[in-house]
């Protein structure tokens, strides 16, 4: 590889061959007295320029160095431009589809405002029908019962429960009312006969017999919906009611009842 020889250098080499010119075209006139002195001088300013050159060239040197490692800087700076360039777009996209969910949220809460506005008054009503169902249904767990509707309209009346929970609440409500026509259930409770309150042992069975007898099994009996009261009934359905309580109990197997039934005019079970 040919190096390129700096102007300076080049400059020094001429300027030594004209001091060895005059040199040789004084030295044949001038004293050797002379003479010394004047290739003194004459190196003296070779020494100088030389030395001017070395600087002049190590200022280049410098500069060169310099105007690389800018370039270097610029063309880091160029790729870190592009990449925040590709980074905000893809921030612009995201922005873009975050304000399109804002503005569905924004739109279903709208609606399930209005929803809450319609769903409050349905629950009421909810709550209105089953209470009017529980008071014309068999007279089973009573208390019970109607203390879980009036657990619930209190419910209505906190405004720190959600919505959704209060129709969750009304709802498994009704839950509980359809399992007690598809079960058989017994507990202790009382009942009025003839006027008087007496201790009995109940058997409730889905929502068709609702009967009961005394614990010491002297008096069985039922509740008839036609006339609204409990009402003894025949003793041969005694061992029945008996069975079926202790059925209801997990006493006994699960086996057939003769279970005495009301019949309305239509041929319907009551």
């Amino acid at each position: 590889m040919t190096r390129k020889i700096p102007k300076s250098i080049t400059r020094s080499k001429s300027i030594t061959k004209v001091s060895c010119a005059l040199v040789a075209i004084f030295g044949l006139s001038l004293s050797p007295h002379l003479l010394s002195d004047t290739l003194d001088e004459i190196f003296v300013i070779s020494a100088q320029l030389n030395e001017q050159a070395r600087q002049s060239q190590a200022k280049i040197d410098d500069i060169s160095d310099q105007t690389r490692s800018l370039f270097n800087d610029y063309k880091t700076v160029l790729r870190e431009i592009e990449g925040l360039r590709v980074y905000n777009a893809q921030l612009s996209r995201q922005i873009r589809g975050q304000e399109e969910q804002m503005a569905q949220i924004s739109d279903s809460i709208d609606r399930v405002t209005a929803t809450q506005r319609q769903i409050t008054p349905l629950m009421l009503r909810m709550i209105d029908g089953l209470e009017q169902f529980v008071s014309l249904d068999l007279p089973f767990l009573p208390e019970e019962r109607a203390a879980r509707i009036e657990r619930l309209r209190d419910m209505m009346d906190q405004a720190n429960v959600a919505v959704s929970e209060k129709l969750s609440q009304v709802l498994n409500a009704y839950q509980i009312e359809n399992e007690y026509g598809r079960t058989m259930e017994a507990y202790s409770g009382t009942v009025e006969l003839n006027g008087e309150e007496r201790v009995a042992d109940l058997f409730r069975f889905g929502r068709v017999v609702l009967a009961f007898q005394s614990p010491d099994g002297d008096v069985t009996g039922m509740w008839n919906r036609d006339t609204q009261q409990w009402e003894e009934i025949d003793d041969s359905y005694a061992t029945a009611v008996r069975n079926g309580i202790r059925m209801a109990r997990k006493q006994l197997s699960v086996d057939l009842l003769n279970l005495p039934l009301v019949i309305d005019e239509k041929g319907a079970a009551q």
